[in-house]
């Protein structure tokens, strides 16, 4: 199948409508401000990239033979402005200079200005990921309402449970009293257990400036006293990330969790002297995660070269009690999660064997 052309532009059109319509240079979608005849007026920044060519050779062209297909979008067109519809949504393929097409979201939108229309493009990758991010935040907030109600509910019959032990213990032959005993070990173990899970919400959130390197080198020098040995713990810093506002425990703690299920989890490769562990920092700008936008935000991933997350549990890490570790609580992702996201931030994980991928997302002033 011979693969489509970047189409043909027409004469350059004047630039007429750049201010008007700068505010659109800051999404990260791609956008067009057409007339209802297919006549681009503005091409944002996001459309330049993706297109491969400039602004200039974008406004006065035909958005609709951008498309493999172009007499949908015309027909779009031709519906806003004959007013038949406000909106129009559907899936269509993106011509890209010297790339594959692309595959997008198209909404077609009226606007206040009779015979105009704006054409979003979202890429249907960052629409999956946009998703998968709701799901995760979603779900993070069914688990913290979860974990407080059933960590609640257990509390107050192990109590009990202890306290008749305690009470039986004294009344019964010393024989039998290694039968208390166990009841009275297990009761604290999940009195433990319990309280690990309410922990994060019964901790007071303690605002400061944090400097995310002093947190990488503290966690850093952590793991390498638990593992001294045949594991590299490499640092890839970008030192002009600015200090932002917020709990420094409670990120050195998320941070801690994710490097140890890394350490544990790169057993086979320490004792063969070739473990590593890299903490990379980055900066992101104009992103959107958690169904916000903004304009900088701190990447910290922390990536290790193990065996992967099992493809059994993938989709359920940051659940509470899920581990892929024999002997595991499952309770480090799940509390990690939820101190970045006391942070308005966000974690995700891309795996595959050889390398796993935590990465922090924070959104900075």
């Amino acid at each position: 199948m011979k693969k489509p052309s970047i189409p043909t532009f027409l004469s350059s059109f004047p630039a007429s409508g750049t201010i008007r319509f700068q505010a659109f240079d800051l999404l990260a979608t791609l956008v067009a401000v057409v007339r209802t005849n297919g006549c681009v007026v503005f091409a944002n920044a996001a459309l330049e990239d993706a297109l491969g060519t400039s602004r200039r050779t974008i406004e006065g062209s035909q958005l609709p033979e951008c498309f493999t297909e172009p007499h949908i979008l015309k027909h779009a067109l031709e519906g806003a402005g004959s007013n038949e519809f406000a909106a129009l949504r559907y899936d269509a393929w993106l011509r890209r200079l010297n790339h594959e097409p692309m595959p997008v979201h198209v909404v077609v939108a009226q606007t206040d200005t009779p015979g105009e229309a704006i054409v979003e493009m979202l890429p249907l990758e960052q629409q999956a990921k946009q998703d998968r991010e709701e799901r995760l935040i979603d779900q993070a907030q069914a688990n913290k309402e979860l974990i407080r109600n059933l960590a609640h509910e257990i509390k107050n019959p192990l109590g009990g449970i202890r306290g008749a032990a305690q009470l039986l213990q004294m009344e019964i032959d010393k024989d039998l009293t290694e039968y208390t005993q166990v009841i009275i070990h297990e009761a604290d173990r999940l009195q433990t257990l319990v309280d690990r899970l309410l922990a994060p919400h019964r901790r007071p959130h303690l605002v400061g400036d944090v400097n995310i390197h002093e947190v990488c080198e503290r966690v850093r020098s952590l793991i390498l006293a638990e593992f001294p040995r045949g594991l590299r713990v490499v640092r890839d810093y970008d030192t002009s990330i600015p200090e932002f506002r917020g709990d420094r425990e409670q990120l050195i703690q998320a941070v801690i969790n994710i490097a140890h299920n890394a350490a544990q989890e790169l057993a086979e490769r320490i004792a063969a002297g070739n473990a590593k562990i890299t903490f990379k920092t980055r900066i992101a700008r104009q992103v959107t995660f958690g169904k916000k936008r903004y304009r900088l935000a701190l990447e910290l991933h922390v990536i290790d070269n193990g065996p992967g997350v099992p493809d059994s549990i993938k989709d359920r890490i940051f659940y509470p009690l899920v581990s892929g570790r024999e002997g595991g609580s499952g309770l480090g992702l799940t509390l990690a999660q939820t101190f970045v996201q006391q942070h308005h931030g966000l974690i995700e994980c891309e795996s595959r064997p050889g390398h796993t991928d935590f990465k922090l997302l924070i959104p900075l002033p």
